[in-house]
């Protein structure tokens, strides 16, 4: 990762000198202007997934902090819809001023954009501006679907192919991919069932038209609490500290398939690198909280942080993962 961080500030670093030393100076002057009073209205901060779920959560903690600190309105606006290419586009299209922010994550920022055969819109349509987190998938499943493991589900789906519905939150969503590496990892064969988004698929799951699917236990902390869901398995490196007794995927015989789903901000392209050096400061100051952070936890959520650069280099690996899966008939494209 480190090796990685390099490369892009030194990518970045040989842009910067590159621009004539006066065109350089009038564009920080101009910077600095545009940031000097920001916020001074409103801020859109659309999230492209329904409300409940672990993107939601997140981005209304933040915010709230962020809202405290500049004393000004942060507005949660969910957009979901297309894995969460709905939300996404609005923010590509948005004028780069700062006032309208996304909710990064690998649906709308790389899977949606690699995965389609035409992309609404590109990956370079964004603007890093810090990394938020990340926490490993778990499987969760109707308390009254058969297995109990994910050693066990891997049994019964292989005596029963084509029989076990697995929702996510979207086709080309994180959760999406999650389910393509664990059949590659497993051979099993079950129906995907793509969702506008994680809390509907789990409302359908606890109700039982839908067995089961991954998610993380930021989105399901609610039902799994109250046992209206069970969890199978851990698609992390490790067990969590909010699922002691869960083993993970690996501890079940289960190679080749962890999973994680990350979350970040991104904004718009051109947008002025002193409001995105000022959005990123906030932020993680407000990471930095211990409210913030043991909350975070509480959810099962590793905390980030970091420079803009070291999101972008972040995001960039991720994709060249994505590409490989591609390159090898993993994952499919879609329409």
């Amino acid at each position: 990762m480190k090796k990685i961080y390099r490369c892009a500030g030194a990518i970045l670093a040989g842009l910067v000198l590159g621009f004539p030393a006066q065109a350089a100076a009038q564009a920080a002057r101009a910077d600095a202007g545009a940031a000097k009073d920001y916020p001074n209205k409103p801020v859109r901060w659309i999230v492209p997934f329904p409300p409940g779920a672990s993107n939601d959560i997140i981005a209304r903690l933040v915010t709230q902090k962020l809202a405290a600190a500049w004393g000004q309105q942060f507005v949660v606006d969910n957009r979901p819809g297309a894995g969460g290419s709905l939300g996404g586009s609005l923010v590509a299209q948005a004028n780069p001023d700062g006032y309208t922010l996304l909710h990064a994550n690998p649906g709308p920022n790389i899977n949606n954009i690699l995965m389609r055969r035409k992309p609404p819109y590109r990956m370079n349509d964004f603007s890093p501006v810090v990394f938020l987190g990340y926490a490993p998938l778990i499987i969760v499943a109707n308390p009254g679907f058969a297995p109990n493991s994910a050693k066990e589900l891997v049994e019964y789906a292989k005596a029963n192919p084509g029989k076990v519905n697995w929702a996510s939150s979207g086709s080309g969503s994180s959760l999406h991919i999650g389910l393509a590496l664990f059949q590659a990892a497993t051979g099993v064969d079950v129906v995907h069932v793509p969702y506008k988004g994680t809390a509907p698929a789990l409302t359908d799951i606890v109700g039982g038209q839908i067995h089961l699917m991954y998610t993380t236990s930021v989105s399901g902390e609610a039902h799994i609490k109250a046992q209206r869901v069970k969890v199978l398995g851990i698609a992390g490196p490790k067990r969590q500290d909010v699922l002691p007794n869960v083993p993970t995927l690996v501890e079940q015989g289960i190679k080749n398939a962890e999973a994680t789903v990350w979350f970040g901000v991104a904004v718009p392209a051109q947008t002025p690198r002193a409001i995105v050096s000022k959005l990123n400061a906030e932020i993680n100051k407000a990471l930095g909280m211990a409210d913030v952070r043991q909350r975070l936890h509480q959810l099962g959520l590793i905390v980030g942080g970091g420079t803009p650069e070291e999101f972008g280099a972040f995001m960039n690996n991720e994709a060249q993962r994505l590409t490989m899966l591609i390159k090898t008939g993993r994952i499919g494209l879609m329409d």
